[in-house]
């Protein structure tokens, strides 16, 4: 059983994670048959539109925290290329989303163009939960008002439908079964347009996405390395070990009271 099905008809590429047993979490062998398919797909003169979607009841549960536990760091395997992931696919996306999108797949899933989702499926922004900053971006770029990108960033749970209603998924199925459906209606639209309608679009919609500012990720970077590393590997622990975490904090107390601000950014780069 491979553990990313293709599935090709016509101009359309449809992509699978199929690891349900972990629900779809991104271990290293995933992570590398997914950067496969979507180099396929880039590189495909005859596929113009993907299906992104997974096997089960999670579209993916995010880092593999077994494997992360046993390479003794977080983070990505080295040596995957994964153009997806980088944004250098210029062909239109469409995540169909089963299930949990948590995490790292909640990353995936703010990958894609448009997106369909089942009807109580649970999206986590998971970063403040696993790293020393939480994930910050997410709301931002899906353009929501403030508290409910803070909401975001400190890991809350959002039910399908409240991200529709947000405008962050543009289409809810109530089964399962009526998702690749409507996910494929949704293919078949954009393969009745021009084929230079349909990229020149899909280039300008993405060159519009909001990005942080260049001194907002330079605090960012700062933040990441702001508290006790030990806490990374900790939290990961504790999931594993199913009991609550014991997290340090920072490893002198004082440097709760030398958090970097973005003031203190500025002035390191003033013409920034």
């Amino acid at each position: 059983m491979a553990i990313v099905e293709v599935e090709r008809d016509g101009g359309v590429m449809l992509i699978r994670m199929n690891r349900p047993e972990r629900l779809n979490a991104l271990g290293a062998e995933l992570r590398a048959r997914l950067a496969e398919a979507w180099t396929e797909f880039r590189d495909s003169p005859d596929r113009e539109v993907a299906i992104f979607t997974g096997t089960g009841r999670a579209f993916c549960a995010g880092e593999d925290m077994k494997e992360s536990l046993e390479r003794g760091a977080p983070g990505l395997a080295p040596g995957v290329d994964d153009p997806f992931m980088r944004g250098a696919i210029d062909k239109p996306i469409i995540g169909a989303i089963n299930g949990y999108a948590m995490g790292g797949g909640f990353r995936l899933v703010e990958n894609t163009d448009l997106r369909v989702a089942v009807r109580g499926a649970i999206f986590e922004m998971s970063e403040a939960k696993r790293w020393l900053l939480g994930g910050y971006q997410h709301g931002f770029l899906a353009n929501v008002p403030h508290p409910l990108a803070t909401e975001m960033a400190f890991a809350f749970r959002f039910p399908a439908e409240r991200l529709h209603a947000l405008g962050f998924l543009n289409r809810l199925v109530d089964e399962p079964e009526e998702l690749l459906p409507e996910a494929r209606a949704m293919a078949a639209h954009l393969l009745t347009l021009p084929p230079a309608a349909r990229v020149n679009t899909l280039t300008m919609m993405r060159a519009m996405r909001p990005e942080p500012a260049a001194d907002h990720e330079a605090l960012a970077a700062r933040l990441r390395d702001h508290g006790a590393k030990s806490d990374l590997m900790e939290s990961r622990r504790a999931f594993a070990e199913k009991r609550a975490p014991r997290f340090r904090g920072w490893d002198d107390p004082a440097d709760r009271a030398r958090t970097p601000t973005l003031e203190s950014i500025r002035e390191q780069s003033p013409g920034a």
